[in-house]
C-alpha cells in the first residue's frame, strides 16, 4: 500500500480506504438521507473510518473543480464487473491524497508537568512519551504529567481521545485521566473523555475503565459502553454511541440527532456566534459534516433540510432557522 505523506499520521489500512471509496460511489449514485445516514454510521464506527471519509470528501471536492469531461467518469458508478477495480483505483487515490492536517507531534520524555492546548477550530494529535496516542479536540486544554510513578493527564477543558500503549517501564505505571469530577484509570483502552460544566462524559471503544469520584466506591465501564459522572460520584451507564469519536477524523456524525445539538457542536469549531432557532431545534437530522469547514456543513444542512442560514455582522453572527 502506498505510504501516507509524512505529515498525515499513521497509514490507513487498504480495506478502510476501499470502504470509503465504496461509500463515495454509493453516495454519487444515491445521495438520499438513508444512504447519507448509513455512511455517517460507518464513519462513526472507528476513527480510521472518519479519517478515510475525510479524504473521500476532499477527493469529491477536487473532482467538482475539474472539467466535466474528466470529472464525470471518476465517480460515475461502473458496471458490476468493473466495480471492484474502480473501488481499488479510488482507494489508491485516497491513499495518495494529502490530508492537510498536522501529523503526530512527539512529546519528549523530559517534558513533565506541562499543558497542551488547542484553539477554537483546531485539533491536535500527540504521541506521548510512552507511545500512547492523544487526540485533542477544539478549544481543549490538558495537563500532562508523566514521571517514574504514574502517567497522568488532567483535562481542564474540552475533549480528548486516548489510545493507550503498554508502559515500557517495569513495574507498569497506571495511566489516568483526571477532571474536576474525578479520576479515570485506563486498563488497556481506547476511550473518549469530554468535560462539561456539571459532569464528565466517557465513551469506551476498547478495554476497560475504572472510575473514582466523590468518595463513592470505584466502578467500571466495559467495552462499548458510555457514561456520565459528577463530582458526587453519581453516574449513568448506557450503550456506546458510535458517533462520539467521529471528531477525531474531522467529522461530526449525526444519526437522527436533534438539529439544536448539531448546531451547538458545530459552534464549538468556529469563532463567532452560531445559534439554532428553538422552533426547529428538536428536528432530527442525519449525516456526516466536516468540522474544518463549518460553512460547508451549514450549506449541507440548509440544502438537505430546507433550512435558512441567516448571516449578519460579516458572518460573525449566524442563525439557523426554517426556510
Amino acid at each position: 500500500m502506498p505510504a501516507d505523506p509524512p505529515a498525515s499520521g499513521p497509514p490507513l489500512p487498504d480495506g478502510v480506504l476501499e470502504q470509503a471509496a465504496d461509500w463515495l460511489l454509493r453516495l454519487h449514485e444515491d445521495d438520499g438521507p438513508v444512504t447519507r445516514a448509513a455512511c455517517a454510521a460507518w464513519c462513526a464506527q472507528h476513527p480510521d473510518n472518519a479519517r478515510a471519509w475525510q479524504r473521500a470528501e476532499r477527493l469529491r471536492g477536487l473532482v467538482a473543480q475539474v472539467p466535466g469531461a474528466w470529472a464525470l467518469p471518476v465517480l460515475n458508478r461502473p458496471q458490476d464487473r468493473r466495480r471492484r477495480a474502480a473501488i481499488k483505483r479510488i482507494g489508491l487515490w485516497l491513499a495518495l491524497l494529502p490530508t492537510g492536517w498536522v501529523g503526530w507531534q512527539r512529546m519528549g520524555a523530559g517534558t513533565p508537568g506541562h499543558s497542551e492546548q488547542t484553539a477554537v477550530g483546531q485539533r491536535r494529535r500527540l504521541l506521548l512519551p510512552d507511545g500512547s496516542r492523544l487526540h485533542l479536540d477544539t478549544d481543549t486544554r490538558v495537563g500532562v504529567d508523566f514521571d517514574s510513578l504514574h502517567r497522568q493527564l488532567w483535562l481542564e477543558r474540552g475533549q480528548l481521545y486516548v489510545d493507550t500503549a503498554a508502559d515500557p517501564r517495569t513495574p507498569a505505571r497506571p495511566f489516568e485521566v483526571m477532571t474536576v469530577h474525578g479520576r479515570v484509570r485506563a486498563l488497556g483502552t481506547q476511550f473518549n473523555v469530554r468535560l462539561l460544566e456539571h459532569q464528565t462524559r466517557l465513551a469506551l471503544f476498547d478495554g476497560a475503565l475504572e472510575i473514582h469520584a466523590g468518595g463513592a466506591p470505584p466502578w467500571r465501564l466495559a467495552v462499548r459502553q458510555q457514561a456520565g459522572f459528577d463530582s458526587a460520584g453519581r453516574h449513568l451507564i448506557a450503550p456506546l454511541d458510535d458517533t462520539v469519536a467521529a471528531w477525531t477524523g474531522g467529522m461530526l456524525a449525526a444519526d437522527a440527532r436533534p438539529l439544536g445539538e448539531v448546531i451547538a457542536e458545530l459552534s464549538r469549531h468556529r469563532r463567532g456566534v452560531l445559534r439554532c432557532d428553538p422552533a426547529i431545534a428538536a428536528m432530527p437530522v442525519s449525516g456526516a459534516y466536516p468540522l474544518d469547514d463549518t460553512d460547508q456543513s451549514l450549506a449541507l444542512l440548509e440544502a438537505t433540510y430546507a433550512l435558512h442560514v441567516q448571516r449578519s455582522a460579516g458572518g460573525w453572527w449566524v442563525l439557523v432557522g426554517p426556510r
